[in-house]
C-alpha cells in the first residue's frame, strides 16, 4: 500500500523499563525520532496514534526490588512516574503513556495468551532449567550471569550480552551463575509453554528479506543473522512471582515472559486512549489502512521484528509492522553508555541543570542520531553545535528578521513589490525545502531532514548580507519592503518545518510572528504573513553555552570515573584472614557502639560516613555497606565495633575503626548487633 492510502497510523515507542531513569541513549534511539515523525505527521493532517508507556514485568525490577528492600510495585511506580514527568517536560508527544501493570494490560496479555492457547498456537513441554538450590527458585534468563559465547564478556544475562548485542539463552553462557546467591545452577525439571517460532521461519525470510527491502540495513542485516541461525521454538513462560499469571490450568506459580507481554503493552494503551478519546481501538491495529511502525534501538530488533510479528501472525486479526526503523547506539564522550556505572547523561538531571533548553539537546541528539552506526555524543559537540549553528544562524537570521521590522516598519509586515531575480531566487529555493525535508522524513532520515532545515536558515541569513536593507533603507524603502517581506516569510516556513525537531521553539516563532493554525502544506510558500500583520517584539530563540557551563558537565562525568576507578580500588573490607593463634584474638579490641549520625560519602555509591559513640570517644568510621543500608536506616543502631584497628584514609576520609557485619549467600549483609540494652563502650570477649 503506498503511502499516500494509508488512513491512520499507529507509531509506537519502545516500552522504557521502569527500573531506572531515562538517558541520553534512550533519547537518540527511540524518542526524539519516534516524536519528530509523530509531530509530522500530525502536521500533514494525518490521523495519528503515538503509543508508549513503562514496561513494568521481568527479572530486574524483581532484583532491584529485593536489592532496595521494597516491592516490585514500589519500584516501577518511582519510575514510572519519574520517566512520564521528563518525557512530559522535554515535549515528547505521546498520545499515551501508560504502563503494563494496568488492568487493561493484564487483561488484554492474558486474553491474547489464552487465544492462542485455545486456538493450539503453543507446545507445553517439560524441560530441565537453571535452579538455585539454595534459594529454592527457578531462575529466569535475568537471574543467571556467565560469560557470553560471542564476545567472552564475563557479566553477560541469560537472555542478551549487553556488550555485544547477541540474544542468548541461559544453556549457552559460559560458566552461568545464579544472581541469587552467586553459586552455580543445576538443571531442574519444569514446564512451560513454548512458541514455535521454528514453524514461522519460512513466512518470517520472504516478510522480512523480501517484501521489505526497504527497511534500514542495520535492522534487516540483523533479522537475516537470525534467520539463517534458524529459529527454534522459545518458552513464553517463566517461573517467576511478578508479572502476569499463566492463564491456564496447571500453571500456579508461572507468569507470562516479559517479551511476550511487553509488545502487547502498546495494544492495551491503544485500548486506554482510543476508550479515552472515543475511538475504536481496533482501527488502528486490525485494519488494512493503518500503517504500524515500530521506533525501537538496536537491542530490541529481534523482539520487534521476528518474534512480535511471529505472534501476530499467529492471533491472525492484527496488522503487522510497515517499518521497523530502529537506531544503533549512542556513546558518551567516546565510552558505552552505562546505567551501572551512572556514565549517563540522565533526562531529569538535564531538564534541571538546563532550563528551557529542551531544543538544543533535541537539536544535538537528531543531529548525532546514530541511524546506521553508533556514534558519540561530546558536551564540546553540544557547545559547538548550539552556538555555531542554533544561536549564529537559526537564532541570528530571526532575531535579525524581527528587529528590522520593528526597526523600519513599526511592527508589522511590509508589503512585498516587485520583485528582482535575486528575490526570485530565493523565492524558487524556499519552495524546494518542504518537498526535501518530507522525502528524508519518509525514509527516517531524521538527521539529513534536519541538515535541510538548517540550510533553510541559512537561505534566509544569506538573503539578508546579500541585499543588506540596513544600508538600502536610507535610499529604497519599496526595495526593503519587499526584502523584509520575503525574510519573514523565511521565518514563517522556518515556524512550520521546525515543529517537529524544535517544538519549543516554534510555539515561540508562532508567538512573535502570530502564525495561527500552522500546516504543513503551507510552508515553502511566501503568502504565509499577510502585509500588516503584526510582529510580536523579538525574543532570543537560543542563548550562547559558554565554556564553563559544559567544563562542569565534563567534570562531572570525570568525577564519576575516578569514583568508580576509586570503588574498584578500595580494599575489601572483610577479607579472608590466615589462621591466628588465641593472642593474636585477644589483641582485637571488640566493643559495643551506636550510630550517631550516618551519610553518603561524596562520589561514591559505595561508602557511608558514619559517627559512632563507641563509649570510648566518638569517632569517625567510613564502612563500604551503601548498596544495603539508607543512612537513615542505620541512625541509632547498636553496632560491633574493632576500635584498635589502626586509622586509614578511605576517599580522602580517615576512618577510625570498622564495624562488623555478616554477609549472606546472595551477597546482602546483616549488621552485627549486641542486646540494646548492651551499654556504649562494653566489651566483647
Amino acid at each position: 500500500m503506498s503511502e499516500k492510502n494509508y488512513n491512520r497510523y499507529t507509531l509506537t515507542a519502545a516500552l522504557p523499563y521502569a527500573n531506572g531513569p531515562v538517558h541520553i541513549g534512550h533519547l537518540a534511539g527511540v524518542y526524539v525520532p519516534a516524536d519528530i515523525y509523530a509531530r509530522y505527521l500530525r502536521l500533514k493532517g494525518k490521523d495519528v496514534a503515538f503509543i508508549c508507556g513503562s514496561d513494568e514485568h521481568g527479572v530486574a525490577i524483581e532484583l532491584r526490588a529485593r536489592k532496595e528492600g521494597v516491592t516490585p510495585q514500589q519500584v516501577v511506580d518511582k519510575y514510572h512516574n519519574q520517566i512520564k514527568d521528563s518525557f512530559g517536560q522535554f515535549g515528547i508527544s505521546f498520545d499515551i503513556y501508560s504502563r503494563t501493570s494496568s488492568k487493561t494490560h493484564h487483561d488484554t496479555a492474558s486474553e491474547y495468551f489464552k487465544k492462542l492457547y485455545e486456538n493450539g498456537k503453543f507446545e507445553e513441554r517439560s524441560s530441565e532449567q537453571f535452579y538455585d538450590e539454595k534459594e529454592n527458585q527457578f531462575l529466569a534468563d535475568r537471574y543467571i550471569k556467565g560469560t557470553c559465547p560471542t564476545c567472552n564478556f564475563p557479566d553477560a544475562y541469560g537472555d542478551q550480552c549487553e556488550s555485544c548485542g547477541s540474544t542468548l539463552s541461559p544453556g549457552e553462557l559460559i560458566n552461568p551463575k545464579s544472581m541469587l546467591s552467586g553459586e552455580s545452577p543445576i538443571m531442574k525439571e519444569t514446564k512451560h509453554w513454548y512458541f514455535p517460532l521454528n514453524e514461522y521461519e519460512d513466512w518470517l525470510k520472504k516478510w522480512i528479506l523480501e517484501d521489505h527491502k526497504e527497511w534500514k540495513p542495520n535492522v534487516s542485516g540483523q533479522c537475516k543473522s537470525w534467520l539463517d541461525n534458524g529459529l527454534r521454538a522459545r518458552p513464553m513462560t517463566r517461573d517467576l512471582d511478578w508479572g502476569i499469571p499463566v492463564p491456564v490450568e496447571g500453571a500456579e506459580g508461572k507468569v507470562l515472559y516479559v517479551w511476550f507481554d511487553a509488545p502487547i503493552g502498546y495494544i492495551s494503551a491503544t485500548k486506554d486512549w482510543a476508550a479515552e478519546k472515543g475511538k475504536n481501538w481496533e482501527d488502528y491495529w486490525k485494519k488494512d489502512d493503518t500503517r504500524l511502525i515500530h521506533f525501537i534501538g538496536k537491542d530490541n530488533i529481534v523482539f520487534h521484528c521476528v518474534i512480535f510479528p511471529a505472534l501476530l501472525k499467529a492471533e491472525g486479526n492484527y496488522i503487522l509492522p510497515d517499518n521497523v526503523p530502529a537506531n544503533e547506539f549512542l556513546n558518551l564522550e567516546s565510552n558505552k553508555i552505562s546505567t551501572s556505572r551512572n556514565w549517563a547523561v540522565w533526562l531529569h538531571e538535564y531538564l534541571e541543570e538546563f532550563p528551557d533548553k529542551q531544543d538544543v539537546l533535541r537539536y544535538v541528539l537528531t543531529a548525532n542520531a546514530p541511524e546506521t552506526k553508533d556514534n558519540d555524543f561530546t558536551w564540546k559537540d553540544f557547545q559547538t553545535r548550539n552556538n555555531s549553528e542554533l544561536v549564529a544562524i537559526f537564532g541570528n537570521f530571526v532575531n535579525r528578521a524581527i528587529v528590522l521590522t520593528h526597526k523600519y516598519f513599526e511592527g508589522k509586515v511590509p508589503a512585498k513589490g516587485a520583485l528582482e531575480a535575486r528575490d526570485q531566487e530565493v523565492i524558487d529555493a524556499i519552495k524546494t525545502y518542504p518537498e526535501k525535508i518530507e522525502a528524508s522524513m519518509n525514509q527516517f532520515k531524521f538527521r539529513e531532514a534536519l541538515n535541510h532545515l538548517m540550510d533553510l536558515a541559512r537561505t534566509g541569513n544569506k538573503y539578508l548580507a546579500d541585499t543588506e536593507p540596513w544600508k538600502l533603507i536610507k535610499t529604497d524603502e519599496a526595495r526593503v519592503e519587499t526584502i523584509m517581506n520575503l525574510a519573514l516569510q523565511i521565518a514563517g516556513s522556518l515556524t512550520i518545518l521546525s515543529e517537529p525537531f524544535l517544538p519549543f521553539t516554534a510555539e515561540k516563532l508562532k508567538t512573535m510572528l502570530n502564525q495561527t493554525n500552522i500546516k504543513w502544506d503551507q510552508a515553502g510558500t511566501v503568502d504565509l504573513l499577510d502585509a500588516g500583520q503584526p510582529i510580536e517584539k523579538p525574543i532570543l530563540l537560543f542563548e550562547k553555552i559558554e565554556d564553563k557551563t559544559v567544563e562542569g558537565q565534563v567534570q562531572k562525568l570525570m568525577d564519576t570515573k575516578k569514583a568508580n576507578e576509586a570503588e574498584a580500588a578500595e580494599p575489601n573490607l572483610t577479607p579472608a584472614k590466615d589462621e591466628i593463634v588465641f593472642d593474636d584474638f585477644m589483641k582485637m579490641d571488640l566493643r559495643v557502639g551506636e550510630i550517631l549520625t550516618a551519610e553518603k560519602v561524596e562520589k561514591s555509591n559505595k561508602l557511608l560516613k558514619f559517627t559512632v559513640d563507641t563509649g570510648l570517644d566518638k569517632r569517625t568510621i567510613v564502612s563500604g555497606i551503601a548498596k544495603h543500608f539508607t543512612p537513615e536506616e542505620m541512625v541509632g543502631k547498636k553496632v560491633v565495633v574493632m576500635s584498635n584497628l589502626a586509622p586509614r584514609k578511605i576517599m580522602g576520609i580517615e576512618s577510625q575503626g570498622m564495624l562488623l557485619f555478616a554477609e549472606n549467600a546472595d551477597g546482602s549483609l546483616k549488621a552485627v548487633s549486641p542486646a540494646d540494652a548492651s551499654e556504649n563502650g562494653a566489651t566483647i570477649s
